[in-house]
This record gives C-alpha cells, structure tokens and sequence, in this order.
C-alpha cells in the first residue's frame, strides 16, 4: 500500500532538475560541497524536496531519521545532504557508488565533477560492480525488455510486456541510454519516462537519471570514457588541515530479510587503520559508523 501511494504522490510532481557542481578540491582534499538547511513549509514532502535540490530520496531520508517522508512537520529543518568526500578512486569519467545512489561524472578539464542521485537495481536484480567503458550512445532509444523482466512483469502486475517497446512516451529507458561494455551490454545509462525511482533501488540493474540530467550528460560524456561502478559504504580522509573526516552509508540489502535488519557496516583494513590513528576520537568514529547518516563527520580529537 506504501509503494502505490508513493508512486502516485510522485506521479503529480513536475520533472525539475537542477544539477550540482562541485570545484575540485586542491592539496589532497577529497571534501566536496557545503551542508544546506531546508525548512519545510505547507506542500512539502520528501519527494518535493528531493527533486528541488536534485537529490535523492533515500539520501534525504538517510539524513533526516526520524521524519516523516510523506507528512513532515511545517517547520521542521531538513539537513540536504549536498556535502560529500569524494569516492577513493581515480577522478576520471563516470563513477557510480552504489550505497550513495550518486553518480559523480569528472569532465576532462578536471576542474569540477557534477553530481546526481540515479536509481539503480533492486533486490535480486542487483547493478553489479564494474570497470568499463560507454560503449555506445543511444539517442531515442528502444527498449528489448528480456525473458526474465516480461515474465516478472507478467507475475507482478498481470500485463504482458511486448518484445520491443519502441522509442516515445511509454518507453521506460527515456529519451537517451548509453550502453556499457561490461558482460553482455545489457547494462545502460538511461533516463526515464515516469519521475519515480530516482534515488532508489527500483531498477533492473542499469542506472536511471532524471530525463534532464541524462540529456546534459549524454551530450557531456563520449564514446569510450571510463564507468566506474563501486560499493563504497565507509569513505575517509585526512584532510589538509589535520581534520579526519568520515562518511558512512547503510551497506544494500541483499535480500527482502536483509532490508529489514540494523546494517552492520563491514570494516576494511584500511578504514580500521584510518580510525585507529592517534588523532581520531574513537567515540566519534563508532558514533559515525552506527548513525550511517551519510554525511561527512570531522572525528578528529
């Protein structure tokens, strides 16, 4: 009942998009973006203000536990999370980090990334990771919808999907996909032609943008230019002025019963030998890792 009032609470929204750009940082920094407050008046709800600070909805919930999604109290200041450690990867291309729902495109001129919240694969139907390249660019794509989704959808909803849903208004991929290299190629970069989903594990496996910001980046990024899809849920660094930052997201569930657990965030070598250093306050790094707001959080002493 909470999934048909969402999608139709979603469907009345107009598609806005407003994509965020960030300058690099210079010295070593990985840290991107100011904090903003958001103060919810009459109309409000998650939805609306995911879309006029083009973020996700999960994202928002993330770091505003405890409010009310679809009924926010007037008055009530939202922290929008548009501060982030940049992913510890080269900053080249396209890179996917998937606990975040973000997708972080670094132009060649390598003076600013461009942020934006995608969806990406549900439970059983998982985006995997990667290193790959856009294969192809697909201007008003058509849809092939394979053996697998038409008979879910039959299962799921009654409705016989056809063999090819040909480009326009009802075809779920948008107006512009981009093929990756990765295994057999079914994987895309594409848009949408319902707002719902952005920011959520909705899809099956391909990564969906908002028509807007899947028109600008499809203009933007070229045939051959690096993908790069990681699960990062803990990100650290040690910043130029001696501050220690974290920033941790929930780990995705792998299963129906997974995602109604408390996640317990998997440690690496590293990360544990980030918050073992003398500086760091021990406290606020185990406060860190069990609130997993995704905000970037100084745990310097």
């Amino acid at each position: 009942m909470m999934r048909v009032f969402l999608w139709f609470i979603i469907s009345l929204i107009p598609s806005v998009a407003l994509a965020n750009v960030y300058t690099l940082p210079e010295n070593g920094s990985r840290l991107i973006g100011e904090i903003q407050m958001h103060t919810v008046v009459k109309g409000d709800f998650f939805q609306t203000i995911a879309k006029q600070y083009n973020i996700g909805i999960l994202e928002l919930m993330e770091t505003n536990p405890g409010v009310d999604p679809f009924l926010p109290d007037v008055g009530t200041k939202l922290v929008i999370p548009t501060q982030m450690l940049l992913p510890d990867v080269p900053r080249t291309g396209i890179v996917i980090n998937l606990p975040e729902l973000r997708l972080y495109y670094f132009p060649k001129n390598g003076k600013q990334v461009h942020v934006f919240p995608v969806g990406i694969g549900r439970i059983g139907r998982e985006t995997p990771e990667m290193v790959t390249k856009i294969k192809s660019r697909i201007p008003n794509p058509s849809w092939t919808p394979p053996a697998s989704i038409r008979k879910d959808h039959l299962e799921e909803r009654g409705e016989v999907l056809p063999r090819i849903v040909p480009a326009g208004p009802d075809n779920p991929l948008g107006k512009y996909a981009m093929q990756l290299s990765y295994g057999d190629g079914s994987y895309l970069i594409h848009g949408t032609n319902k707002d719902f989903g952005i920011g959520m594990r909705v899809s099956s496996g391909c990564i969906r943008l908002n028509p807007d910001d899947i028109e600008w980046l499809f203009h933007q990024a070229k045939y051959g230019d690096s993908v790069r899809i990681i699960n990062q849920t803990v990100k650290t660094s040690s910043e130029p002025d001696g501050e220690q930052i974290i920033e941790v997201h929930s780990a995705l569930s792998k299963s129906e019963l997974d995602a109604s657990r408390e996640k317990v965030v998997s440690l690496t070598a590293g990360i544990v030998k980030f918050i073992s250093q003398e500086s760091v306050d021990s406290f606020k790094a185990n406060d860190a890792l069990l609130a997993q707001d995704g905000l970037p959080i100084n745990i310097s002493l």
